[in-house]
Order: C-alpha cells, then structure tokens, then sequence
C-alpha cells in the first residue's frame, strides 16, 4: 500500500464516519435518548448506553456502504477497534456532567454554559449552545481518532 492510497482509505474512512454522526447523533437519536442520556440515574446510563448503540451501528453502516461501493479493504480488528474508541467517547461525553466537568477543568465552563436554558422554559441546552458545541467538537476530534485506527 502505498502513502497516497493510505491518506485516501483515512480520508474515505473519516468522510464516512462523519456523516454517519451527524445522521446517528440527530436523526437516528431518539427524542427519549436525547434527554434522557445525561440523567446521573441507572435510566440515564440505559438511554445513553442506547443512543451509543444505534449511533455506533449507523457508523458501521456508513463504513460497510463505504467498503461495498469501493471495494475498500479494512482490517476487521482495526474496524472494530476504531468503532469502539469511538463509541466510548462518545458515551463519556454525552453522560454530559463529565463533558461540563472537564470544561470547568481547562477555562470554558462559562462557554460550556452559554446559552444555557433559562428556569421555567422549556429549552434544549445541548442545541445551539456553548455545552452543543463543545460536545460536538469532542466527537469530531474524536472520529478523526477512529478514522486513524481504522484506517491503519
């Protein structure tokens, strides 16, 4: 294999990865999922541990088409291992109090809370706010993580 035919597998593995996120993380997530998942109760672990679930298979959807419609060769472990770091990412982050702590940690915890809902209203914190975009920065760092196990 040679370097340009690596840097293209990591470019056609991470383009699908990231796609599958956004898919996985908005649409195929459920309403339930979306709230509940950061709840500090067992019922949150079980929606969050559910929304991980469904999120890691539409990545693997995304990566077999991927693997179909080129004829793209992985290696198995590598592909396993890559969705793995990923999902587990993913599921630290989104329990959301370990996201909001390490914001608090490294300076950004008044960004983390920007835009925050305010009492009586009935907002969704984690859209459009500083807590949204740090999550999402956090999965995307991490999808290019994956990208690189996978496509090693």
């Amino acid at each position: 294999m040679t370097m340009t035919t690596d840097l293209a597998t990591f470019a056609a593995v991470f383009a699908a990865l990231f796609a599958a996120h956004s898919v996985g993380d908005h649409w195929v997530q459920t309403h339930h999922q979306a709230c509940a998942k950061g709840a500090p109760t067992a019922a949150g672990r079980l929606a969050c541990l559910r929304h991980v679930a469904t999120l890691t298979t539409t990545k693997a959807a995304a990566l077999a088409v991927l693997i179909l419609a080129t004829g793209l060769t992985l290696h198995p472990a590598a592909f396993l291992a890559g969705l793995a770091v990923d999902a587990l990412s993913h599921y630290w982050a989104d329990r959301r109090i370990t996201l909001a702590r390490l914001a608090d940690a490294i300076g950004k915890g008044d960004f983390y809370r920007m835009g925050a809902p305010r009492p009586g209203h009935d907002d969704a914190p984690h859209l459009g706010t500083g807590a949204y975009a740090l999550d999402q920065s956090w999965h995307i760092g991490w999808l290019f993580i994956a990208a690189l196990i996978i496509s090693a």
